[in-house]
C-alpha cells in the first residue's frame, strides 16, 4: 500500500509487475529476504545483534491484541472442540484477542519496550552510525512517550475508565472524542508519528546523515523484522486513533450495530477497518508531503510545545468537567457540545497565536531581522 500510495503521489506507477496490479510484490520481497545472504559484522556483539530485531518485533505485533475490532457478538456455545476440549460461552463475546481491564495503558507500556530493540541494534552493531540512530530513537521515545501518555489523560477524565469497550460506549452516548478532545487528538497524532519513527520524525534512520541509522548493519530477515515492527506500530497507532477519538467500531447515527448479531459484527468490523486504514493512509500521506525535521526541532517540539500543551490542556479539561458537574450538566450530548466549543476556542489560540517559528525552531536567536537581497542591475 505504501509503495502504491507513494507512486500515486509522485505520478509514477509503483509496483506493477508481480501479480495483478503488483499486489504480490510484498510476497516477492518476503521470499527474497528469506533467501538473501546474512551479513554479520565481525566486531558486533553477536548475541545482542541477533536478539535486537526480535525485541523490536514481538512487542509491536502484540499491541493490536487488546483493541476491539468489531461490536461484541452474542454467542451460545457448548461443545467439545478437538485439542481444546470442552468450550462453554453464553453471552456477548468481545471481538478482540484479549479484553484487558488496563486497556490503553497496556499499549503505552508495551510500545515503549520496542525501543530497547532499536537501542540494542545500534549498540550491538559496533557502528557509529548505528549507535547514533539507536541513541536518537531512545531520546525520541522518551520525549514523545510522555506527551502521548498525557494526551490520553483527558480521555480518562471523560470516561472514568481505561478499557476500550467503555471508551467506545461513552462516545456512543455523546459524540466522538475527536471534537470534544481535539487537542488531545492532535497531540496523540503527532506523538504517534514520532513513536513510529515516521517522517517527519524519522531521525533514527535518517539516510542523509546516518546511512540507514540503527539497522545499517542488518540484512535479510533481520532487517525485515525491523520494517515489520515499524508497520505494526503504524497499524496500532491508527487503530488507537480510530478507537479513542473516532468511536472505534461504532456506526454513527444508529443503534442497529448494538444488536449483537453476526451481521452487525461484520458491519462494525468494516467501519473500523475503514477508519483505521484512513489513518494508515494519512501516515503515508504525511511521509510523502513533509520534509524531515532537524533533530533540535524534534526535541524542541516535544519538550517545549507538546508537553506543556498537554499539561495545560489536562487542567483546562479537568476544570471544565468539574464546572459542568457543579452546575448540573450531566447529559453526555450536552457535555460533549460544551467541550467542543471550548476546544474550538483553545484550538484557535494554539494554532493561530502560538509563535511557532520561535519555539519550534530550537534556535537560540530570537527576532532576527531578514536581510533583503542585494539588487543586481543588468
Amino acid at each position: 500500500m505504501e509503495r502504491k500510495v507513494a507512486g500515486w503521489m509522485q505520478n509514477r506507477p509503483g509496483p506493477n509487475r508481480v501479480g495483478p496490479f503488483g499486489l504480490l510484490q510484498p510476497a516477492a520481497d518476503g521470499i527474497k529476504n528469506f533467501i538473501k545472504e546474512e551479513t554479520r559484522p565481525t566486531a558486533a556483539n553477536l548475541g545482542l545483534f541477533i536478539l535486537a530485531p526480535t525485541l523490536s518485533f514481538i512487542p509491536a505485533v502484540m499491541l493490536i491484541a487488546v483493541i476491539p475490532l468489531a461490536a461484541p457478538v452474542m454467542v451460545n456455545l457448548d461443545r467439545v472442540l478437538p485439542i481444546i476440549g470442552q468450550v462453554r460461552w453464553h453471552g456477548p463475546m468481545a471481538m478482540s484477542v484479549a479484553e484487558l481491564p488496563v486497556g490503553f495503558i497496556f499499549i503505552l507500556a508495551f510500545s515503549s519496550i520496542g525501543v530497547y530493540g532499536i537501542a540494542l541494534a545500534g549498540w550491538a552493531s559496533n557502528s557509529k552510525y548505528s549507535l547514533l540512530g539507536g541513541l536518537r530513537a531512545s531520546a525520541q521515545m522518551i520525549s514523545y512517550e510522555v506527551a502521548m501518555g498525557l494526551s490520553l489523560v483527558p480521555v480518562l477524565l471523560m470516561t472514568g475508565n481505561v478499557t476500550f469497550p467503555e471508551i467506545i460506549r461513552q462516545q456512543q452516548l455523546g459524540t466522538w472524542f475527536a471534537g470534544p478532545l481535539f487537542l488531545s487528538f492532535f497531540v496523540f497524532l503527532v506523538s504517534g508519528f514520532a513513536e513510529t519513527n515516521r517522517l517527519p520524525f524519522d531521525l533514527p534512520e535518517a539516510e542523509s546523515e546516518l546511512v540507514a541509522g540503527y539497522h545499517s548493519e542488518y540484512s535479510a530477515m533481520k532487517f525485515s523484522l525491523f520494517m515489520i515492527a515499524e508497520y505494526a506500530h503504524i497499524v496500532t497507532v491508527a487503530a488507537m486513533i480510530a478507537t479513542l477519538f473516532f468511536g472505534g467500531w461504532d456506526i454513527p447515527f444508529t443503534n442497529w450495530d448494538l444488536g449483537g448479531g453476526v451481521l452487525q459484527g461484520l458491519a462494525t468490523f468494516g467501519f473500523f477497518f475503514v477508519k483505521m486504514f484512513f489513518w494508515i493512509f494519512f501516515v503515508m500521506w504525511i511521509r510523502w508531503t513533509l520534509p524531515r525535521f532537524r533533530y533540535d526541532q524534534l526535541m524542541s517540539l516535544g519538550w517545549k510545545v507538546l508537553l506543556p500543551l498537554s499539561l495545560v490542556y489536562i487542567m483546562v479539561i479537568a476544570g471544565a468537567i468539574q464546572a459542568l458537574d457543579t452546575i448540573g450538566v450531566v447529559g453526555p450530548q450536552t457535555r460533549s457540545l460544551v467541550l467542543l466549543g471550548l476546544n474550538l476556542v483553545l484550538g484557535y489560540g494554539v494554532f493561530f497565536f502560538l509563535d511557532r517559528g520561535r519555539i519550534v525552531s530550537g534556535s537560540s536567536r530570537r527576532g532576527r531581522s531578514v536581510v533583503a537581497p542585494a539588487r543586481v542591475e543588468i
